[in-house]
């Protein structure tokens, strides 16, 4: 009898999710119902599958909305039907057109009107529905007329007066006003609540063809859904045979390729892996992926297959990924095995400058109705509830910022602030927006609109109303395709090496940079700024912790830096062990066998899985259930429970002792969603190697392509002076040899135009291409001729010293400037320039402090460019040591003097305690930690240099100082506003720092983790 469900996907009017909805019809003893959200199936797929659980047959729809007015609501008699609404929707939501108030043509849905909207001719699948309150009307002979097309409409949309209450906030966020000024339109009506099915069918007693007609109705929608049949596009050339046939002809020449015609290892693995491939007919995954790949080399892209798929050896010889699997030892069972009938992803990254042709020719190649990106839903999330939900009661901004910035017991305790907190608090977890999904694409078999309607977004790709975890629950597995600046640094310093030094490095053949000696020792000592992924300041701190200086390492160093490793204490007990592997006993056999090469620690997600299969001895299912835990991916809590108490099972059978069993379990779930799996990790370390290689022997190219793609983990100043360390000549724009990004001419770094703030980048753009189309600019003279531009920015460009090739100082620029623009008319501009010749004038001569350039730099590019920051300092004093004097101050104490780079918050029970990362004098990089005691005393006062005093700690060869107090230097005041003191302090504010937040608690230290050094049982 209810044809009209809404659940809380019915973004910002439905109240109820989806499995309480389906709980409470069981409750009211419900048989059948419908759910029917506002324009999206986002929940029907979860829902047919819970309605199955509790025994209630499930009818799926959509309630069609315009501009909050019920249109109609479509019951889907069959797929055909399902597909029909969702080619509908889609087609409005493309077009961004209003509903039309009559429903169209439908050949397999039922519609259902509002009883007040309701046309005077119904089409044979269409009725109108009735409410409770309604049939009092029914009175009127016009409408008792009509009984024989009236149905049931019973809506559901909340459960009690104070969802309700949560509704009309949710209506009040939606219309974007505050609480009382909603009007009864706006909201459902109060007798939206289901009734247990009695007491609904008493109500409609008197009216026994109103409930036939509904019971029609529910006999009519047989909608029935096939979770096990994979629903990504089959065949990549039209059958299972000539797909494997090309598939095994690929394999094989990669294989020639990267091995060798002798190698029965790789060569049976082949042939095993196929066999699987063609059991499990994802010959055609792997082939669409070898396309793309294709594709991608064809255009001169760079890519990284990244992910699980690397454990598969004919991904590697297809080129998919640049992981060998033999010899990491990975397995690819992992990635794909008989038991598992649904592959995990392939994760490929490109260029974030290219992913969208990559992204075209996908949707080109395989057609629009079949290709779509997955969808996400955006949560309403703490910071962003408490300012919506204070919004709609009328709180001031300054009260939601102070709402939305402090934890809610530090919030003010007034009754609307309480209201705030409590109904913020009941809408923890709902979705609130949808959203696309940043790498997942779905590549259908049959038109994509058969299960979901598509919208589109501003990106102009159209996605589907479900998220990844629905997709893969009914048949699909998407396709990863990624973007990220480091693929960037490697692809343009690969360009840019060959056009500057005539040199073509082919970064694609990893035999080059993996495991090359003079990259092994810039990577054992950190000096890998710029670098993906082994940057951050605690990653160098890591790599030097363990002197790594081989792939090996590389690999497991990129998985244990992840909070979840880190977090258990098993980073800490990695390195110990590392430094000192005779000081270990393995706390039993299986970890020595399975773990040998990582001294018995789980590094990976597979040594869970290993320690579960050969330690407690779990089938392979529930490991499974445990990996996924750990990635994130897996949903149910329950599942997992039942895993755990198998677990414990299983181990007291074996006879382990339950100690260890305990202390094992422990290191798997603080895992949980923040570990990689091997392969995923080796992708990285192959990344990090490229771009390491170019670092070491191409450092000037490697650090302008970094600046290009708009840097890192640092700000653009830190990658400016990696360039400036490496010898190159750093020079301020120039309008004569700057382009739009950083230009590299020898050794000679020219800022791009880009970094200039306040400059419009239409300006940038246009003096780049009209200096390309006419030639350089004769002087300032010939440069406003010809480019449309301000007084404004004439100056950002004449204090930067972009005109420096005139020879005239910036003041007398100055002057020339005003006088040519004082009386300028835009429209003249070619007409009057061209046809009066330039007026000589005699222009003054004004002195400038060698200081005012710098503070000009500072000002336009946020640093000095023409001197170091310790140049401006109003001390000499440059500290009693250096940073590579550190290791041989151990427990020593040292007073520096250093320019701050970056630094990272942590929170501790006693307050916050922040890691700082400075350079010296020299243009060294060192440490610092500061605890929340010095803090108090000795805060951290904004970008600039401070003067340190403080502890050094060498850690297994990585040296830090703990500061004990620290004070931040002055700089000379800025001779530019010499004359107006206010001023003269007002340019050193700009100086920047990098601020990282973390929600974490620090590592623990080694005498917290108490992870057993002996043997067990």
């Amino acid at each position: 009898m209810y044809l009209n469900c809404h659940s809380y996907h019915s973004l910002r009017y439905g109240t109820i999710p989806l499995d309480e909805l389906i709980r409470q019809a069981a409750d009211c003893n419900v048989k059948a119902m419908a759910l029917t959200d506002i324009n999206t199936v986002t929940g029907i797929y979860d829902f047919i599958k819970g309605c199955e659980e509790a025994n209630i047959r499930p009818l799926v729809g959509i309630e069609f909305r315009c501009s909050n007015q019920l249109r109609y609501i479509g019951l889907a008699k069959n797929a055909n039907g399902l597909a029909e609404m969702n080619r509908f929707l889609t087609k409005h939501n493309f077009e961004n057109s209003p509903l039309p108030l009559v429903a169209p043509e439908f050949n397999d849905i039922c519609i259902i009107y509002p009883f007040e909207n309701a046309p005077k001719v119904l089409k044979e699948y269409e009725y109108a529905g009735i409410c409770a309150e309604q049939l009092p009307k029914l009175f009127l002979p016009e409408w008792r007329a009509r009984l024989d097309k009236m149905v049931v409409l019973q809506s559901v949309t909340f459960r009690t007066k104070r969802e309700f209450n949560l509704h009309k906030i949710l209506r009040a966020i939606d219309t974007n006003v505050i609480l009382s000024k909603l009007t009864e339109n706006d909201y459902c009506k109060t007798s939206e609540v289901m009734v247990p099915l009695e007491e609904l069918l008493a109500q409609f007693e008197e009216y026994p063809q109103i409930i036939q007609n509904t019971e029609k109705i529910i006999g009519q929608c047989h909608y029935e859904f096939d979770f096990k049949t994979p629903k990504n596009k089959k065949y990549y050339s039209g059958s299972q045979k000539s797909d494997m046939q090309l598939l095994t002809n690929l394999a094989r020449e990669g294989l020639l390729k990267k091995y060798g015609n002798d190698n029965p290892q790789a060569e049976a693995r082949v042939e095993k892996e196929l066999k699987v491939i063609d059991q499990l007919e994802f010959s055609g995954y792997f082939l669409i992926t070898w396309d793309i790949i294709q594709y991608s080399i064809s255009q001169g892209f760079l890519h990284i297959g990244r992910g699980s798929g690397a454990n598969s050896i004919v991904s590697y010889c297809l080129g998919i990924t640049d992981i060998c699997p033999i010899e990491l030892d990975l397995y690819f069972e992992r990635f794909l095995n008989v038991n598992r009938k649904s592959p995990p992803d392939f994760d490929i990254d490109w260029s974030w400058k290219e992913r969208d042709t990559i992204l075209r020719y996908i949707f080109d190649k395989y057609g629009a109705d079949h290709v779509a990106f997955c969808g996400t839903n955006v949560e309403f999330k703490y910071r962003s509830i408490f300012r919506e939900v204070g919004k709609v009661f009328g709180l001031p901004k300054e009260e939601l910022d102070q709402l939305a910035k402090n934890p809610m017991a530090l919030h003010d305790k007034n009754k609307i602030v309480k209201l705030v907190q409590e109904y913020g608090m009941l809408l923890e977890k709902y979705p609130n927006q949808r959203s696309m999904h940043s790498c997942g694409i779905l590549i259908s078999e049959e038109p994509i609109t058969n299960y979901t309607p598509l919208e589109m977004p501003p990106k102009g790709f159209p996605i589907v109303l479900f998220d990844m975890h629905v997709a893969e629950d009914i048949g699909f597995e998407k396709f990863d395709i990624l973007s990220q600046r480091g693929i960037g640094h490697i692809d343009d310093s690969v360009k840019l090496i060959e056009k500057n030094r005539g040199i073509k490095v082919d970064i694609r053949d990893t035999t080059l940079s993996k495991n090359e000696a003079k990259a092994n020792a810039f990577l054992s000592h950190g000096k890998t700024i710029g670098c993906f992924y082994i940057e951050s300041p605690a990653m160098r701190g890591l790599l030097r912790r363990l002197k790594c200086d081989n792939y090996k390492t590389l690999v497991a160093a990129s998985s244990i830096i992840r909070p979840g490793v880190a977090q258990s204490g098993m980073m800490k007990e990695y390195i110990f062990r590392h430094n000192h592997p005779d000081r270990f006993e393995y706390f039993h056999d299986v970890f020595k066998e399975q773990l040998g090469e990582t001294y018995g620690v789980m590094v990976y997600q597979e040594d869970v899985i290993k320690i579960a299969l050969h330690y407690a001895g779990l089938p392979a299912a529930d490991g499974d259930i445990l990996r996924r835990a750990m990635s994130g991916k897996g949903r149910s809590k329950a599942a997992l429970q039942k895993v755990k108490d198998n677990y414990f099972a299983c181990c007291a059978q074996k006879g382990h002792p339950l100690k260890l069993s305990e202390e094992i379990y422990r290191q798997i779930e603080s895992f949980a969603g923040y570990s990689f799996c091997k392969a995923h990790s080796a992708s990285y370390a192959v990344e990090s190697y490229q771009s390491l290689y170019l670092k070491v022997y191409y450092p000037i190219e490697f650090m302008v392509a970094v600046i290009n793609n708009h840097g890192g983990f640092y700000r653009t100043e830190v990658y400016v002076h990696e360039a400036k360390m490496s010898g190159a000549t750093i020079h301020n724009p120039c309008v004569n040899k700057s382009e739009y990004e950083t230009a590299l001419y020898g050794i000679d770094v020219y800022l791009g135009l880009m970094q200039l703030e306040g400059l419009e980048t239409k300006i940038a753009h246009f003096i780049v291409r009209e200096r390309e189309a006419h030639g350089e600019f004769g002087s300032l003279e010939d440069f406003i001729n010809r480019i449309p531009i301000g007084i404004e920015g004439i100056q950002i460009l004449i204090f930067i010293g972009a005109f420096r090739f005139t020879g005239k100082t910036k003041n007398q620029l100055l002057v020339i400037a005003r006088l040519i623009l004082v009386n300028f008319k835009p429209e003249n501009r070619n007409l009057m320039l061209l046809q009066e010749p330039i007026k000589e004038y005699t222009l003054p001569v004004l002195e400038r402090s060698a200081f005012e350039d710098a503070f000009d730099e500072i000002e336009l590019l946020s640093f000095p460019v023409s001197c170091t920051p310790f140049d401006l300092l109003q001390t000499k004093y440059r500290g009693q040591v250096m940073a590579k004097d550190l290791l041989s101050h151990h427990k020593k104490t040292v007073k520096m003097i250093a320019y701050l780079i970056s630094r990272k918050h942590v929170p501790t029970k006693m307050g916050a305690m922040y890691f700082g990362t400075w350079i010296d004098h020299e243009g060294e990089y060192f440490d610092t930690a500061h605890f929340t005691n010095s803090l108090q005393k000795y805060p951290f006062q904004g970008g600039g240099c401070y003067l340190l005093l403080g502890t050094v700690e060498v850690d297994y060869h990585f040296p830090t100082i703990t500061v004990s107090k620290m004070a931040k230097m002055p700089f000379v005041p800025d001779p530019r506003y010499s004359n107006t003191s206010d001023r003269q302090y007002k340019v050193h504010e700009q100086i920047r720092e990098d601020v990282s937040m973390t929600h974490r608690a620090p590592y623990p230290q080694e005498h917290e983790i108490n992870l057993p050094r002996h043997k067990m049982g």
